[in-house]
């Protein structure tokens, strides 16, 4: 049995859980509904931000078997998202030349669009990787 390809980051993971009050490290690993919680709770009052930071290895284990690597970086892709998403800098990454364009002239789609690439960013890289999560 081959091991899982390696997806996802452990430091990556860590530098998100920084702002992981606000669920930035559960959406990097596919954890949206979770991510969504911590948004609106502040990492469950904090309490579970914290627990997280022994969590981590175990999330990033998870991702690197759910999605599929590719030609495209994760990690480069969220790193986009998260600094230049309202501009779709991330979605011309992808190769998402339309909508990418749209992000740009619209702010993210008036930020809409940035809270879907949130909940669906992993998707949509190991599409683009050639493969469904």
């Amino acid at each position: 049995m081959s091991s899982p390809q390696h997806t996802h980051g452990k430091l990556m993971g860590y530098i998100l859980w920084i702002f992981g009050f606000m669920g930035a490290h559960r959406f990097y690993y596919g954890r949206q509904v979770s991510g969504t919680i911590y948004f609106f709770t502040l990492g469950l009052l904090f309490i579970g931000w914290i627990v997280d930071l022994f969590l981590i290895p175990g999330m990033d284990r998870a991702a690197d078997l759910k999605y599929v690597s590719g030609p495209k970086s994760y990690n480069v892709t969220w790193i986009l998202l998260v600094f230049l998403g309202i501009f779709g800098i991330h979605r011309f990454y992808l190769g998402k030349w339309l909508t990418g364009l749209i992000w740009l002239l619209t702010g993210g789609l008036f930020l809409v669009g940035w809270l879907y690439d949130l909940w669906t960013l992993n998707r949509q890289v190991s599409e683009v990787n050639g493969g469904i999560a």
